[in-house]
């Protein structure tokens, strides 16, 4: 079994990217490759084949080796609840809920989950790619690092070090990162990759050179900036998509605090025919045809955000003029009456008010509901999919009117005047048939999606492949 490791020099310096383009170049090579990322911070996550919960873009990666997602492939994942707490997630199941200093000191026994899941995947496939998290020169972090360089070292990995031009400064980056590092870990990093680069790399020459001569690394490849790029983000909310037209439906996200899987909307992002925006906090909010409510890691404290940024009397006053709502895992449960929590699954026990427009009540539950889904919308039969992530269980009348049947179980609802829906499937506009339907129903007429998502993000790796044919030494590599 080979290996490689990919470290950044800061968050969001394009280690996903640089990943998933590496797995899908040796997948075209006929390798049998496989991604791993040992412990990860995300809100937006995916359903593995095991019935596990990791990483969206780990999914991603799994994606571009031709391979289904494994919750081996993204052993530690967080889940941020609060500035200073998250959900612990050990091999695709629920650990428990610590604060940064708790999960610190546990992070000696998280290590022996993700050397469990290492030894797991290395009997599987010939070549893994690892990705770490963050920078391993945040020196605060080191002790019983399992993300960076302290998984490289206990794996006996070679890494390859990730600098984003397109940030400015990416020489200071990589020679302070390598400054910042014990010799035994820079004697690890075995090459250098300079990230997202516009322009003629002729004018890098100079500061290519001097870049290997100082620090004694092979320069691997300058990677371009590629434009209109839009695979499974972490965390940030891209918003570069597809120009609509001009009488594209228009739809809104409130971008909430803990907003979870926003990728479900990335279909939305493409379509030519949909001008999708996200709102954040205290920025006008401007009309639209479609509200979305989006998935929440902690809903009752983004339940109230909502209400004390105006959107409730904005939701009622859409839904006046003739809107549409919908509501997905999360945002679903805010459109009922309540949300109730006397166990303290988000943090306190207590109580929150929803918005009040299906008649609903949601409690939270122990025990995550984990599982891949496939059926048809209730009213038209047309055929659909995605997953379940959630806690809560919700009743009431509305469940009467299902917006879908999944393999006969019903889920969701819609509101008798078929203005407000919500159901807790995520991925629903991802098959394109099924996104026709919603966007049909929200108002967009001869609305026919003219990207096929999925088709799409093969379409999107395989670019990435072709980039690390014509940018990165394969020599080196």
């Amino acid at each position: 079994m080979q290996s490689l490791m990919v470290m950044g020099t800061t968050s969001d310096s394009g280690k996903s990217t640089i990943v998933a383009a590496l797995c899908r170049w040796l997948h075209r090579q006929g390798v049998s490759v496989a991604p791993f990322k040992p412990q990860n911070m995300a809100l937006n996550s995916a359903v593995t084949e095991d019935g596990g919960e990791i990483g969206r873009s780990t999914a991603l990666q799994a994606l571009a080796c031709g391979i289904e997602p494994h919750s081996d492939m993204n052993p530690v994942l967080l889940k941020p609840q609060t500035d200073r707490g998250a959900q612990v997630i050990l091999r695709g199941q629920v650990y428990g809920n610590m604060d940064a200093v708790d999960y610190h000191g546990f992070k000696k026994e998280a290590r022996k989950s993700v050397m469990a899941a290492w030894e797991a995947l290395k009997a599987r496939y010939d070549v893994i790619i690892v990705e770490g998290a963050g920078s391993p020169a945040e020196i605060n972090l080191r002790e019983n690092d399992i993300a960076n360089m302290g998984f490289a070292e206990a794996a006996d990995l070679p890494v390859l070090l990730v600098g984003d031009i397109d940030r400015g400064g990416v020489f200071a980056q990589l020679v302070g990162t390598l400054q910042l590092l014990s010799q035994s870990e820079r004697d690890r990093i075995t090459g250098l990759l300079i990230n997202r680069f516009r322009g003629d790399p002729a004018l890098l020459e100079d500061g290519l050179k001097w870049l290997e001569d100082y620090t004694g690394k092979p320069v691997v490849g300058v990677f371009p900036y590629l434009q209109g790029l839009i695979l499974d983000a972490e965390d940030s909310v891209g918003l570069t998509g597809t120009e609509a037209d001009e009488d594209a439906l228009k739809v809104v996200v409130p971008a909430l605090p803990r907003m979870s899987n926003h990728n479900d909307f990335d279909p939305l992002r493409l379509h030519p025919k949909v001008d999708l925006q996200f709102i954040g906090p205290d920025q006008p909010k401007p009309g639209a045809d479609l509200i979305l409510l989006p998935g929440s890691k902690s809903t009752r404290a983004d339940r109230e955000w909502l209400k004390a940024q105006g959107w409730d009397d904005h939701i009622q006053r859409h839904l006046r003029y003739g809107g549409k709502v919908l509501g997905i895992c999360g945002g679903f449960q805010m459109l009922g009456k309540t949300i109730a929590d006397p166990d303290g699954i988000e943090g306190e026990p207590g109580g929150t008010e929803g918005l009040n427009l299906l008649d609903l009540e949601t409690r939270l539950v122990e025990g995550k509901q984990l599982r891949r889904v496939t059926g048809v919308f209730a009213e038209s039969g047309t055929p659909m999919s995605g997953y379940e992530i959630h806690n809560g269980v919700t009743t009431g009348r509305a469940l009467e009117r299902p917006l879908v049947s999944l393999d006969g179980r019903p889920d969701g609802a819609i509101s008798q005047d078929q203005a407000v829906a919500g159901c807790y499937i995520h991925g629903v506009f991802d098959d394109a048939e099924a996104c026709d339907i919603l966007l049909v129903w929200a108002g967009l007429q001869n609305g026919q999606a003219i990207t096929d998502y999925q088709q799409h993000r093969l379409a999107e790796l395989d670019r990435l492949a072709d980039a690390v044919t014509e940018h990165i030494s394969v020599d080196l590599l």
